[in-house]
């Protein structure tokens, strides 16, 4: 009667506190991760959000609306409704009798999508590339003043995190910053900051482990139910790799966190009492609310005292009526239920959306683009130099030989390539993206593949590359829907007007009897890889555009190749062509990516951008996770995809397996040389370090986890001739066994001058310094145990070394005399 899942419900009697280190074992020692690996927990009850805590103000306002409230006006609070006055993705109904007038909640992590006069902004990956934490929160403070203007209450991201790219194929690792979760994390948190101080609610997602499309939803194939794939992984694997960035982003205070569509230890992530009440609101203390993914809740008692304080698109199919009938007769407290208001209305007072000033719930969000409609501009002029900023920023320069970049005053030049030009329309689609890629399915109660349960036999092919234009962003609910697009040929077209210099182009003529011009001094071919929600990759490259390239290569000697990727693209097939001068994986940009483009090729501003993945000389370097896990016909029902290579994604895999990467993680190159010298380390004195934390939980997790216990500096020096910027790397080798041999924990960004030397600083906390125990439950530190410190350009170019080590005496265990420095 409530939406009660039989197979997965999670014990709702009896409802006991317990505490993280016993709940797996009904009260004995966790001893091993096996209590972990593939069952999850019962945690419960649901703990209440702190009445002392970040949002301290905002909750006591909550909590004295909410005591003004009935049950149905409270539960209504919790559930998505249709609203057909606005284009929002969802919608909270209004409370008229309390004053409150509902909550819009809108994708997306580049811009907000599915509506007009905004900006198409790069997506994260490109945004991550850039390595600036400054870029990162400007980017999402404009991205959350266009929201807020248009009257959206809560942005869906630009705090993605998760897939963090385990998969390499996954559709939607463009999505988030890194696969690296110390980056991942540092420039999350600061999207948080940013979309949150324009006065619009951060939505961090996907919590937790979403890494790819491929049976992410639980379907149906005639009489046949198919369940989502069971993510299984240990305890350990999940605090010290996927856990690690949202612990991020609850520390710089999001406002709502999204569960994701798979199960995660066998029981749906979205009613998973463990990760939910265990994990995000007791070990992190989290003090939002949660809300699912679209369609992605399974229960309805469950679901609720799992956790889960929020349900979208409509709290009709499993909450509404059932969720106060559920309160009348006992099944769920009345006191969750106040919990989950108070939670959703803090977030709401928080943000200031209950000033009088605000625009009004979704007043820019047209319910239909192809009719007239009033008009919502929300873009702000001051935005433009950060959208072309982080278009900058994001390109990455992998290979220059002799110079070939930047242009020096070239006569001719040609352009070739399907990637080129714009798109043939970018006009209100039903589509995904207007990049006419064909996602439609023949199941027509199923349109999109991959989105509403339908499963992967009936899903068409999904080509590699998008033959119709440039890609400025993915696909799917990540996309977004620019005002303009800047294409490379219309940025190359506006720079030939500039210099009197002869431009040619052919974009459809493209297999082998292309001919070049004899004359031409640079040849730019533009291809790209494209990925999109709802379906995973086919492959790291297309022969397509391999052939393409080798094509030109073949008459042109100077050949530059530009990759719009949206993930990791392989360069193999043509990167030792001796006319391939140069290779640009320009990513996704946004709107000006032509524009950008064109300034670092005729080097108005150096390249700056650094990859945060690894690319592989060849597609089975990535071994068993390059592609993502379909089920056999045994497990087909309940699919079970084991994370059995725990901390070894990206670079991580290569290091310990010693494969030879074509470009490592942290790679790209600039217009200019660097050299590292007097690698310094410190210890903060004024920190005294017990075993394991032992300050009071704030958001995020153990306060003194927060704290700076050692600082490393590094002098960096321009030893070319251009003004660039370095970004500078540390790694850290931690003690103890099954450690990475190396894991990033520190980066700076400076721009240099010619012959300049600038000090480069990383601050090292204790979180950067632990390991968790999953016996203690705890992160540790390792008494006596050597670090080592590496500190350099990429992960692999890193000519500083150094390490230090934490001694002390005692036990080490936070009691008597086991305090150590």
């Amino acid at each position: 009667m409530f939406g009660k899942s039989a197979l997965f419900a999670t014990a709702s009697a009896g409802l006991l506190s317990i505490s993280a280190a016993q709940s797996a074992t009904n009260g004995s020692v966790v001893t091993s991760d096996a209590p972990f690996y593939g069952q999850s927990p019962p945690t419960y009850p649901a703990p209440e959000v702190r009445r002392d805590g970040l949002f301290a103000e905002s909750v006591a306002k909550a909590r004295a609306l909410v005591a003004t409230m009935t049950l149905e006006e409270k539960v209504n609070l919790t559930g998505g409704v249709t609203n057909p006055g606005n284009g929002c993705g969802g919608n909270i109904p209004a409370v008229p009798s309390i004053g409150f007038p509902g909550m819009c909640l809108q994708d997306g992590p580049a811009g907000v999508r599915g509506t007009d006069f905004v900006s198409g902004f790069a997506a994260g990956i490109h945004t991550g590339a850039s390595w600036n934490r400054t870029l990162a929160y400007s980017r999402a403070n404009a991205m959350g003043g266009e929201a807020y203007r248009k009257g959206v209450s809560v942005a869906l991201g630009p705090p993605v995190v998760g897939p963090l790219g385990r998969i390499a194929e996954g559709g939607r690792n463009w999505e988030g910053f890194s696969n690296d979760p110390y980056l991942s994390g540092a420039l999350a948190a600061e999207s948080v900051h940013g979309i949150q101080d324009a006065g619009v609610i951060a939505c961090t997602k996907h919590f937790i482990a979403n890494e790819q499309e491929t049976n992410r939803i639980a379907t149906r194939d005639g009489n046949k139910s198919y369940q989502s794939s069971s993510t299984n992984m240990d305890d350990k694997t999940l605090h010290e790799l996927y856990l690690w960035p949202f612990a991020d982003t609850v520390h710089a205070g999001t406002g709502s966190v999204m569960c994701s569509y798979e199960r995660f230890n066998n029981s749906y992530v979205c009613q998973n009492s463990k990760l939910i009440n265990g994990v995000l609101k007791t070990e992190l203390g989290f003090e939002g609310f949660v809300v699912t993914d679209w369609f992605a809740q399974h229960s309805g008692v469950d679901s609720s005292l799992a956790g889960l304080d929020m349900t979208m698109p409509s709290g009709a199919t499993y909450w509404a009526g059932n969720l106060t009938q559920a309160v009348r007769n006992g099944s769920v407290p009345e006191t969750r239920i106040d919990d989950q208001a108070t939670r959703i209305l803090a977030a709401w007072y928080e943000l200031g959306l209950d000033s009088k000033s605000s625009p009004g719930v979704g007043v820019g969000m047209a319910p239909n683009l192809l009719a007239p409609h009033t008009i919502v501009d929300a873009r702000d002029a001051a935005d433009a130099e950060v959208i072309l900023g982080e278009a900058i920023e994001g390109h990455v320069l992998v290979k220059n030989v002799n110079n070939a970049l930047p242009l020096k005053d070239p006569r001719a030049i040609a352009l070739y390539g399907y990637d080129a030009k714009a798109p043939d329309y970018n006009a209100p689609s039903p589509g995904l993206s207007p990049w006419s890629i064909s996602l439609q399915s023949t199941d027509a109660a199923s349109p999109i593949c991959g989105f509403y349960g339908l499963v992967a036999s009936a899903c068409p092919p999904f080509p590699i590359n998008a033959p119709n234009g440039s890609i400025w962003v993915g696909g799917g609910s990540g996309g977004n829907t620019p005002t303009y697009f800047y294409s490379p040929f219309q940025a190359f077209s506006e720079r030939a007007f500039q210099d009197g210099t002869q431009l040619l182009w052919d974009f459809e003529n493209v297999n082998t009897t292309s001919t070049v011009y004899g004359n031409t001094e640079a040849c730019f071919i533009f291809i790209n890889a494209m990925a999109s929600e709802g379906i995973d990759r086919s492959g790291l490259h297309d022969n397509f555009s391999d052939s393409l390239v080798n094509n030109i290569a073949d008459q042109c000697s100077n050949t530059i190749v530009v990759v719009h990727n949206a993930g990791i693209a392989l360069v193999d097939a043509y990167y030792d062509h001796p006319n391939v001068t140069a290779i640009i994986l320009a990513q996704l940009p946004g709107q000006d990516s032509g524009r950008a483009l064109v300034d670092i090729v005729y080097g108005e501003i150096s390249p700056s951008g650094k990859l945060t993945y690894t690319v592989a000389k060849n597609e089975s370097d990535y071994g068993a996770i390059l592609s993502p896990y379909r089920p056999s016909a045994q497990d087909a029902i309940y699919p079970q995809d084991d994370f059995s290579e725990g901390v070894y994604i990206d670079y991580r895999a290569f290091d310990a397996q010693n494969i030879e990467p074509r470009f490592e993680f942290g790679f790209g190159l600039t217009y200019t040389n660097f050299t590292y010298s007097n690698l310094r380390i410190s210890s903060n004195s004024s920190a005294t370090l017990s075993q394991y934390p032992t300050d009071g939980i704030i958001p995020g997790g153990h306060a003194d986890l927060w704290d700076v216990v050692y600082n490393v500096y590094a002098d960096v020096k321009n030893t070319g001739e251009a003004i660039a910027a370095e970004i500078a790397q540390l790694y850290l080798g931690l003690p103890g066994n099954d450690q990475p041999i190396r894991q990033l924990r520190g980066f700076d960004k400076q721009w240099l001058d010619v012959g300049e030397t600038v000090t480069m600083g990383f601050p090292l906390r204790r979180r950067d310094l632990s390991t968790w125990s999953v016996e203690a439950q705890q992160w540790e530190l390792a008494p006596g145990g050597t670090y080592k410190v590496y500190v350099g350009a990429s992960s692999r170019n890193l000519p500083l070394t150094g390490s230090f080590t934490l001694r002390g005496s005692g036990n080490g265990n936070g009691t008597a005399g086991g305090y150590w420095k």
